[in-house]
């Protein structure tokens, strides 16, 4: 299996863990590997179902070994440097923080099209978002607020169809009620990937509303 292209590797993302094993973030790769390399942090690999830990170094060589003995299976990313090969790791642990996270969901365009599934919430049909707008279901002249739990996502069509009106009193109905999730939805579209499967071993109902900070 070939190698994915590092541009491909980079836009991965890496969970962050506390000194004790406890997630705060969703970082950048590049951001990761600058920690791991200044011995701030430590990779966490999950292995037969318990983990272990490599600072860099040790790493480098697992990555090397499993290139050479295992081959890089398709789900892996790996970044190809001047010298050598390194698989990127999917958790590493900062080795002197110990605070915890702010338990809180951005309210924000992705989150809310990540909430949404990009679905248009009045006709249904999923779009791209370049073709999907956000809509106030009751609109801000009504006194509609923004906040979760009046903003949906709506395709363009049914967007000027609504127009400054109440679903009602457009003759419109919601695909679903808006609520404010209760888990980060980034981290929730993430878990449903391969390559992130092992971020469910640190992630609980505590601490689900880790945000993507790069």
């Amino acid at each position: 299996m070939s190698a994915a292209r590092p541009s491909a590797a980079m836009q991965s993302s890496v969970l962050v863990l506390n000194r004790l094993y406890v997630a705060i973030q969703v970082m950048s790769v590049r951001r990761a590997f600058c920690l791991l390399c200044k011995g701030l942090a430590e990779v966490v690999s999950v292995e037969n179902g318990g983990h272990v830990s490599y600072n860099f170094e040790s790493w480098r060589e697992v990555s090397e070994w499993k290139a050479q003995i295992e081959g890089k299976k398709e789900h892996e990313d790996w970044i190809q440097s001047v010298n050598f090969e390194v698989q990127v790791p999917r958790v590493i642990r900062l080795l002197s923080y110990d605070l915890f996270p702010r338990n809180v969901v951005k309210f924000n365009r992705r989150n809310i099209f990540l909430r949404d599934e990009n679905r248009c919430q009045y006709c249904g049909h999923k779009f791209s978002t370049q073709h999907l707008s956000l809509d106030h279901v009751v609109p801000r002249s009504q006194g509609g607020q923004t906040n979760w739990e009046n903003i949906v996502c709506a395709c363009l069509k049914c967007n000027v169809r609504k127009g400054g009106r109440t679903p009602y009193q457009a003759g419109m109905r919601l695909f679903k009620k808006p609520v404010k999730p209760k888990r980060s939805p980034m981290l929730s579209h993430q878990l449903t990937i391969v390559k992130y499967e092992s971020w469910k071993q640190f992630l609980d109902d505590a601490y689900w509303n880790v945000e993507l900070q790069n």
